[in-house]
This record gives structure tokens, C-alpha cells and sequence, in this order.
């Protein structure tokens, strides 16, 4: 398979996340309804010619690959120029504070506590289940990004450079370790890579940062088309949504990959082949980028506060969520 190189308007926040509920006075949307109806959005804004809508929604998985999907697709939605959010507790702890009426860009945050049960005779073990969290739900909370803020500089740690070389190294090991032979072949010209299953061929004498997103792209096929799939593929849809993962992985490290129209063949007139290409997208590029920038814990200074029997994956990604105490004051405008 063939490697090739190659403003949008928004909502307000409280609409993008009560679409999928139909009201302001009904309890947030699940995450599944969340998701259809930003990709019922994102096909609107395709059909009527906005193909920068979907490079948009790209763009917000390299900047925000540790949160789920389905916000990275609010976030995109409501401000697809963001490059970090946080809630107005973070921001205020990094000495930044949110400007003057910036609204904030709502998200939906896990509901993680105890369930109450009725008591039985086996009293050990109602005692352990009152013990375990669980998932109750899901809260919308608002968070502000980066330009909608002023104060101390940003700490940079965790950035990333626009130097591909170490990236390549650590691509290549990833690759070793999943088990992929990787091999060097001119015979394969005028492809820059190709997979075969189990084994990656690229053309030698590429510039690292070629190299590195014809590797991403390859890697991509074989994690992502190897396997079964819930709908049918074309194999336009796979070399873009190959494409699609090599662009936002190489942007999330900073490099400056060509953004094209071509995303738009994502979309064939099927809705859920759309938002499950998009889905496979974030999801490889979210593990190729947890391996290659051999990301750590957020600092503790940066996270919010919270007890240790509330530490999810999901809670984890809302690093960058307001506190519980804070969510009244974060869904007003900033004063």
C-alpha cells in the first residue's frame, strides 16, 4: 500500500453537548450519543463543501490525544484552533488566569462513586461492594484553552520538538516490539512504504521526517486493517485513514505534515463507517504517541485535586478538567 506525502465555525459549547439530548433540562448525553451527533455535525459541514471541518477534528487529536473521543470531538466542534485546555483550578494554579467574558468549551467528565444497595444477611459482602467505585455517569464541565487565558508563562514540560530523529528511533522499536519485521527496498519505488502484514518495506534514502510518517502511515495499515472490521472498507477509506493517522501523529510530535482535502474521503454518504474511520484514527494515534514520546503521569502541581479511589483512565485524561467545587463558577463566562 502506497504511503503518499501529503476556521471553522463553532457552537456554543452547551448547545454541542445538549444536541445530543434534545434539551437543556435533560442529564447529559451518553458518550455514544455524544459521538453520533458530532459526526452528524461533522457530515453537515462536509456536505456543504467545509472539508476543513474534518482537518480540523484532526488537528484536535494531535493536540489532545490523551482524552477520549468523543470529547476531542466537542473540543473540535466548539474551538478547532485549541492546542491546551485546562479548567479554570489548573489555570489558576499555573498562575494563568481566563480572561474577561471567554466562554468556556464544554466537555463531558466521568461520575466515578459508590452505588448504595440494599443490605442482605451476606453483610461481607455488602461491605465489599460498597467499597468499589464505579462509572455513575457523566457531568458536563467546562474547560478554556490556552489563548483564552493570560499570565506566567507555561511550563514546558511534556512538549515536543519538531526533530523527528528520536522519534523515528523509538517508532522503530515500537514496530520491533509488536512484532513487524521492518526491511529497507528500493524495489518498492515509487511507494515510500508499504505493508504487508507483518512486515513493513520502505524506500531508502528518505529525509527522517518522510521516513518517519511513511512508517506511522504503514504501522497504521497494520494495526488498523489487519483485523476484522464492523463495516466495510474501501481501499480509498484505509489508505486515508492510514494518512489520516500519519498526520495527526506527526503533527502531535511538531512537525508540519501538509494538511489536504483528500481527509474528506473518509466520508462515502455512510455515517457509520464515518465516525468508525474517525474512531480508529484516534485510537491508533493515541497508542503510537503513548509509545514514542514515552509520556509520564501529569506533574502533580498541574492536576486537579482528587482523592486516590477516584484515579480512572478516565479521570486521569480530565487532568485538565475543572475541580467539582469549581464547575458552578467554570460554566459562566469568565467576569
Amino acid at each position: 500500500m502506497e504511503y503518499h506525502c501529503n476556521n471553522n465555525t463553532h457552537s456554543d459549547g452547551s448547545a454541542a453537548v445538549n444536541a445530543a439530548s434534545g434539551s437543556n433540562n435533560r442529564k447529559p448525553p451518553t458518550a455514544q450519543q455524544l459521538i453520533r451527533d458530532n459526526v452528524k455535525y461533522l457530515i453537515e459541514q462536509l456536505e456543504a463543501g467545509h472539508s476543513e471541518t474534518l482537518t480540523a477534528f484532526l488537528d484536535a487529536m494531535a493536540n489532545f490525544h490523551h482524552y477520549s473521543f468523543g470529547n476531542v470531538l466537542l473540543i473540535a466542534r466548539q474551538k478547532p484552533d485549541a492546542t491546551r485546555v485546562a479548567g479554570m483550578f489548573t489555570w489558576n494554579q499555573l498562575g494563568r488566569r481566563v480572561k474577561r467574558g471567554e466562554k468556556g468549551i464544554a466537555i463531558l467528565a466521568p461520575m466515578i462513586g459508590k452505588r448504595r444497595k440494599k443490605q442482605d444477611t451476606n453483610t461481607k459482602t455488602d461491605d465489599e461492594e460498597a467499597n468499589k467505585s464505579s462509572l455513575l455517569g457523566f457531568r458536563r464541565v467546562y474547560v478554556w484553552d490556552q489563548a483564552q487565558t493570560e499570565g506566567s508563562p507555561l511550563p514546558s514540560i511534556g512538549e515536543v520538538t519538531g526533530e523527528a530523529s528520536v522519534y523515528l528511533d523509538r517508532l522503530r522499536e515500537f514496530v520491533q516490539v509488536q512484532g513487524i519485521a521492518l526491511e529497507y527496498n528500493e524495489t518498492i519505488a515509487p511507494a515510500l512504504g508499504i505493508s504487508y502484514g507483518g512486515k513493513i518495506a520502505l524506500l531508502p534514502g528518505q529525509t527522517k521526517a518522510e521516513e518517519f510518517a511513511a512508517l506511522v502511515h504503514e504501522v497504521a495499515h497494520e494495526r488498523i486493517h489487519k483485523s476484522e472490521r464492523r463495516t466495510a472498507t474501501t481501499k480509498v477509506v484505509r489508505e486515508t485513514e492510514a494518512e489520516a493517522v500519519a498526520f495527526v501523529v506527526s503533527k502531535a510530535i511538531g512537525l508540519n505534515p501538509k494538511s489536504s482535502a483528500d481527509y474528506i474521503q473518509l466520508y462515502h454518504g455512510n455515517a457509520e463507517l464515518l465516525m468508525e474511520s474517525l474512531e480508529v484514527v484516534q485510537q491508533t494515534s493515541a497508542v503510537i504517541l503513548a509509545a514514542i514520546t514515552m509520556e509520564e503521569p501529569v506533574p502533580q502541581e498541574a492536576q486537579e485535586p482528587q482523592t486516590a479511589s477516584d484515579v480512572t483512565p478516565d479521570t486521569q485524561e480530565a487532568g485538565y478538567l475543572p475541580a467539582p467545587e469549581e464547575i458552578t463558577e467554570a460554566a459562566q463566562p469568565a467576569a
